[in-house]
């Protein structure tokens, strides 16, 4: 059996998630709600998902045998992570529906290859050049220019293996510290924000968006997202129509995130599509509680086969991650009217971890 083997679910049968995070949490929480059982399959005995789900398989990626008892227990398979191993995805997909499908992680694990797919589509990017040697960063600075940003082409996240090159860097120093062979530099792009679009796409090719939303790092890691994102209407129906068709080429089953920036001009602002998630993401989860259909439930619903929902969005909402210590004030969050604390149950904090959010929802807006 392969993905294109789509099968619609009924209440009662098994999604199958690899990983175990809190993404993973929140997936088998959704399902739960609509009476779908979910199984987890993750590595890491201390994985937060394990502590919502009846069933569980601890074991490697690697592990084959693991992997089609897994299988055998799972109606469809989904996963929270995508630098999921092309050897893992091959394995599940001979016997169940890997949803969305294995080939999309070929084109969204590669910085690359997901450039060359996303201006094969005439969206605009920032410019960008392969680089596999200190020498070949010479050529691409020359011909991109500074500043301008080197990262590794797979296995990135929250700022990991990456630098900004700026003038005067020796380059062999930062093509040795990014210790890799493989590597994308990219223009830097002056952006007045960023932002976000969470689309959901049923495998009848139906695609729903939620509102756009402008996000805030703090190094290189989310901490707020605003919902709605303070754009015109018009770069807003921009942004969802770059997710929709981006969704589409892609043949995608399940949500997924695009992540943009806003760059001013003469002319106005235009967006440029800096990364794709193919999975639900962080900054769509001000949806838990600012709208009326979350994006893990959009997610469920794709996969299973079922109608997505239209969303609507309760009012203007914020989301704060909690990053590692800020877990230790969670009780201050309580007591703020229109907050909602989510919790990870990931144990004690440490640095740069997302241990829990909160969303905040206040007065409606007609925007």
């Amino acid at each position: 059996m392969t993905a294109s083997s789509f099968k619609k679910l009924k209440p009662g049968d098994t999604i199958g998630i690899l990983g175990g995070g809190q993404l993973g949490r929140m997936l088998a929480m959704a399902a739960a709600r609509l009476g779908l059982r979910c199984e987890v399959f993750s590595p890491d005995p201390d994985s937060p998902a394990f502590d919502v789900v009846q069933h569980a398989t601890c074991a490697e990626y690697a592990d084959v045998e693991a992997l089609e008892l897994f299988a055998n227990d799972c109606d469809v398979i989904t996963y929270e992570f995508e630098n999921v191993p092309s050897a893992t995805a091959m394995i599940l997909q001979a016997r169940r529906p890997v949803l969305p499908a294995q080939a999309i992680l070929k084109t969204t694990q590669d910085r690359l290859i997901e450039k060359d797919f996303v201006t094969g589509l005439g969206i605009a990017t920032a410019a960008y050049a392969d680089v596999a040697s200190a020498a070949a960063l010479h050529t691409a600075v020359a011909r991109i220019g500074l500043p301008a940003v080197i990262k590794t082409r797979r296995f990135g996240y929250d700022g990991k293996g990456q630098a900004i090159i700026r003038d005067g860097d020796d380059l062999e120093k930062v093509w040795d510290g990014l210790a890799t062979k493989s590597a994308i530099l990219e223009a830097f792009v002056p952006f007045e924000r960023e932002i976000s679009v969470i689309a959901a796409r049923g495998a009848d090719g139906h695609v729903e968006c939620f509102d756009v939303t402008e996000n805030e790092h703090r190094d290189h890691i989310l901490k707020f997202s605003y919902a709605p994102a303070k754009i015109s209407d018009q770069l807003a129906a921009q942004a969802r129509g770059i997710a929709e068709k981006i969704a589409s080429a892609l043949d995608y089953v399940g949500v997924l995130a695009v992540e943009l920036f806003v760059v001013p001009g003469e002319n106005g602002a235009t967006l440029v599509v800096n990364e794709i998630a193919p999975r639900v993401h962080n900054s769509g989860h001000w949806t838990l509680d600012g709208a009326s259909v979350s994006q893990f439930e959009q997610h469920i619903r794709a996969i299973a086969g079922w109608p997505l929902a239209k969303p609507v969005r309760h009012g203007q909402v914020t989301m704060t991650n909690l990053i590692g210590d800020d877990i230790l004030d969670y009780e201050k969050w309580m007591t703020v009217p229109g907050a909602t604390v989510h919790l990870y149950g990931k144990g004690a904090p440490k640095a740069g971890r997302k241990m829990g959010h909160v969303t905040e929802v206040t007065t409606a807006s007609s925007k």
